[in-house]
């Protein structure tokens, strides 16, 4: 917790104890269904929940906003920012069942009010959002492939609307891959965190 009150010094104390749990409730889940790697879990505030609100630190969003997580996995990036913008809606999906029972419950032991989980893929989704977010999912030009189709076109934030990636390695390379037209930013981690872990963790926002 002191890693996140760091960076993000104004949390309520609801949202400091919704924060607090996640490391037990994630450790005891993680016995059971595997959604985070075992060796990974001890370092679950900085490798997740820390790099999921890196997104915070591009984008403020709005109440009632609506934000898609796609393949949320264990609930990353989507729960940590609906912890921290509780007027805001999140709507996580994933194409694994277990996963979504995982986040269902973490969600429900803190009582996270403002997420819907629901196991489904993108292709069969249709309805539209402010924003999209992603962590680890499939190359840039797939992703924007994907999701095209579910950004709405009514802008109510600084940014305009669209896809933001959490990315790490050859995130260049993907962006070149991208169609002709297409604009793109890439932000540095690096730039709102100083932990070393950050130095090759990259946003990529691609306008909707």
């Amino acid at each position: 917790m002191d890693l996140l009150l760091k960076y993000f010094n104004s949390l309520t104390d609801l949202q400091t104890a919704q924060f607090e749990q996640l490391l037990s409730l994630y450790k005891d889940w993680n016995a059971k269904i595997n959604v985070i790697s075992r060796k990974d879990i001890d370092n679950l505030y900085l490798h997740h929940v820390l790099h999921s609100l890196s997104i915070a630190k591009l984008v403020q969003f709005n109440p009632g906003a609506e934000i898609l997580d796609l393949g949320t996995g264990g609930g990353f990036p989507g729960i940590p920012l609906a912890i921290l913008f509780p007027d805001t809606h999140f709507l996580l999906i994933d194409g694994t069942r277990k996963k979504i029972k995982v986040v269902n419950a973490v969600a429900e032991s803190i009582s996270l009010k403002n997420i819907k989980a629901k196991q489904l893929r993108i292709e069969e989704h249709r309805q539209k959002h402010d924003f999209i977010v992603s962590r680890a999912v499939a190359k840039m030009d797939k992703l924007v492939s994907w999701t095209k189709k579910n950004i709405k076109k009514k802008e109510a934030h600084v940014f305009p609307n669209g896809l933001i990636v959490l990315k790490g390695g050859m995130v260049y390379e993907e962006i070149e891959n991208l169609p002709r037209g297409t604009y793109s930013e890439v932000f540095p981690i690096s730039e709102f965190f100083e932990e070393p872990y950050f130095e090759e963790k990259f946003l990529v926002y691609v306008q909707g």
